[in-house]
């Protein structure tokens, strides 16, 4: 076994077809799904997180779906625990995990680890002094605070972003530690070697998608089902139910928009979020882009799988 454990993970935009490649994938490679949704986790939210159904999983095992009641509360860091054990259990089978799903996070998590994953009093109170001086005095007043702590984090991040310059510093003022260091070490002991494929639409395309995908999902039924899980008891202010979909639907329960309205505000909240996922995952290296309209994407994928492993094996 290599010393660093292959992970093939699918990435790509909200409905671009990453469930259906990994089936795929999982096929032929004979292994098991794990799912990187922060919101397919719950139970009860089906239609509205296009949770796959039984046909569409073919008979292939998908972890971390329907695990939780809506109101849990969930976070990278214990998506990285979870996921973590799913992953050694499969490579003791001898079988390479497939990770799928549209939260980066949960990606970035298990792959490189996360830093200040902490919720303790202290580390929430500095977070939340970063974040009034963000308020109070613009990025450029962080960025000059990373620069005088911690000034190789803040040239990695010259581009000032405010989720990555927050991160540092919360990490230093929590852990007394520089951010830039612990990452380094980090990226020394990660297990795995992970083997990305991109679904590579054109934004077009993929704004098509998500329109078509939105309205089907009205038509299925997302209405019964947000009020179903309302009259569970379940309020509307959960984290799981603050998110697109649930929150257009919800907002036209209580009259505030028509269901013509709900339904656009969900297709354009729903691109604004396939357009961050894209531009996350441009930021991460060597990503093998496929073409999903392309009739040889299974074996494009196959191909190039087969030729990272045999790096990673060599």
């Amino acid at each position: 076994m290599p010393s660093k454990l292959p992970l093939i993970i699918i990435i790509g935009p909200t409905a671009s077809g990453k469930t259906s490649l990994a089936v795929e994938l999982a096929k032929h490679f004979n292994t098991e799904v794990i799912s990187a949704d922060s919101r397919q986790i719950y139970k009860y939210l089906t239609i509205g997180t296009a949770k796959p159904n039984a046909e569409e999983m073919q008979g292939i095992k998908h972890h971390l779906i329907d695990i939780f009641e809506p109101d849990k509360t969930y976070s990278a860091g214990m998506f990285e625990d979870d996921a973590d054990a799913i992953v050694h259990n499969l490579h003791l089978q001898g079988k390479i995990p497939i990770i799928a799903g549209g939260s980066g996070l949960y990606v970035k998590a298990l792959v490189e680890g996360l830093f200040g994953d902490n919720k303790s009093e202290k580390t929430l109170s500095i977070r939340k002094e970063l974040n009034d001086k963000l308020s109070d005095f613009g990025k450029d007043y962080l960025y000059n605070e990373l620069m005088s702590v911690d000034p190789v984090s803040a040239e990695k991040y010259a581009d000032k972003n405010t989720r990555r310059v927050i991160r540092a510093l919360e990490f230093y003022y929590s852990e007394g530690k520089l951010f830039s260091e612990a990452h380094e070490k980090d990226s020394v002991k990660s297990k795995y070697r992970p083997i990305y494929i991109a679904l590579n639409w054109d934004r077009e395309t993929i704004y098509n998608r998500i329109n078509r995908r939105t309205a089907l999902m009205w038509e299925q039924g997302l209405i019964e089902e947000t009020q179903s899980v309302l009259d569970m008891g379940y309020t509307k202010d959960l984290n799981s139910l603050n998110t697109v979909g649930y929150k257009e639907c919800i907002a036209f329960l209580e009259g505030k928009m028509t269901k013509e309205e709900a339904i656009e505000e969900m297709k354009k909240n729903t691109r604004r979020y396939a357009k961050r996922q894209m531009t996350w995952n441009r930021s991460i290296e060597n990503v093998k882009y496929i073409s999903p309209a392309d009739t040889e994407v299974i074996a494009e994928s196959v191909e190039y799988i087969n030729f990272k492993l045999g790096e990673i094996n060599e």
